[in-house]
């Protein structure tokens, strides 16, 4: 008989690391032959600028999931129940009582954590207490060695498993490029200003004021920072005649925006793991990403990218004017990143190595 799971996870909208994981799990052939599992979706929100604000449809949404969580923990009795949630900000205080409930009724619970913030958090007299009940007697899975460090007040290093995230490959576009245009660096994300949008601006700003030419491409959908303000910027720094926005994109015309860039740059403020970073590497990309999270297990050193201190635009800069200017160095850290990509990030991987995590916890 297979072992029950219950996955109280995150599923898009909106779309977001954390999301992705969740509907890769949700539509993983391996992992539900694997088990008998069932789903919960932890999200409350259906836009990335309406995540954090309070609306009553949103909290009749969190009683639907709180009760739904007790009818499976009832009626499924799950060996496992495994969730995917927020350690920090309000998303920690609506996730506490689901987490409570699971350990209450479920023998065995894992926390698969795609943000960080209990470090910065932990000296509040609430969420130190808090943490102490959440992480009592349960296991964690994080993205990286690295992110250890967040928890290591309120898990032992033991209680740990590390599962680098993964995502599909795609049939790669062989679309030419004409030598003759301007080198196009891309910034592929939500616009929130954690992510670094403000800072890459400065920074082509930096470009422009050495007159390094430069084309700058920025796709995703609108989060604190809106279309207005984003012009806005781009007006106040003199770079509206250098820098497109071009929206949301999805699939193929994702895929394609990819392949017509030379260069990725993710200079986040806050990010665990930088699953983008990723499809730019799927996409033979080199990366330009900060030493935040667990990014510099993803993205290589002057090997397959650069990494900058965060905050840093002049080192920003300086990076992406060292691969606008040698298009040998791009190919080869592309190249590389692919390499990476596949024998390291792949969805299949990703998979097997949460198959193995889950046996083991349900083992043990």
């Amino acid at each position: 008989m297979k072992h029950k799971i219950l996955f109280i996870i995150n599923f898009p909208p909106p779309i977001h690391g954390s999301s992705m994981v969740g509907k890769y799990i949700k539509d993983s052939k391996i992992i539900n032959q694997e088990y008998n599992c069932k789903y919960i979706n932890l999200n409350i929100s259906t836009s990335v600028d309406k995540i954090g604000k309070t609306s009553f449809r949103k909290l009749l949404r969190y009683i639907s999931i709180f009760f739904n969580t007790f009818f499976q923990l009832i009626v499924f009795r799950p060996n496992l129940c495994y969730l995917s949630i927020t350690v920090s900000k309000g998303g920690f205080y609506k996730d506490v009582p689901i987490v409570l409930l699971s350990k209450i009724l479920c023998s065995k619970v894992v926390y698969h954590l795609h943000n960080k913030g209990v470090k910065a958090n932990q000296e509040k007299r609430l969420n130190n207490l808090l943490y102490k009940v959440v992480f009592k007697k349960s296991l964690v899975i994080l993205l990286s060695e690295l992110l250890f460090s967040d928890i290591e007040r309120y898990v032992i290093r033991d209680q740990v498993y590390i599962c680098p995230n993964g995502i599909h490959d795609i049939t790669q576009e062989i679309v030419p490029k004409n030598n003759n245009r301007l080198v196009q660096v891309l910034f592929l994300s939500n616009l929130i200003e954690s992510k670094g949008v403000y800072l890459l601006l400065r920074a082509f700003s930096e470009l422009k004021k050495t007159n390094v030419p430069f084309r700058g491409i920025f796709v995703g959908g609108e989060g604190d920072i809106t279309h207005i303000q984003f012009q806005q910027k781009l007006k106040e720094l003199d770079l509206e005649k250098d820098v497109l926005y071009l929206g949301k994109k999805y699939g193929n015309e994702k895929n394609r925006v990819f392949q017509e860039t030379d260069i990725f740059a993710f200079p986040t403020y806050n990010d665990t793991f930088g699953l983008v970073n990723l499809e730019a590497m799927q996409h033979s990309l080199p990366v330009v990403s900060t030493k935040e999270g667990g990014i510099p297990d993803v993205v290589e050193h002057g090997k397959t990218g650069f990494l900058i201190d965060k905050n840093d635009h002049e080192a920003l800069a300086m990076k992406i004017k060292q691969l606008i200017e040698d298009e040998s160095l791009r190919k080869r850290m592309g190249k590389l990143g692919r390499l990476k990509y596949e024998n390291s990030f792949t969805l299949e991987v990703f998979e097997n190595k949460i198959v193995e995590i889950l046996n083991n916890i349900i083992k043990g």
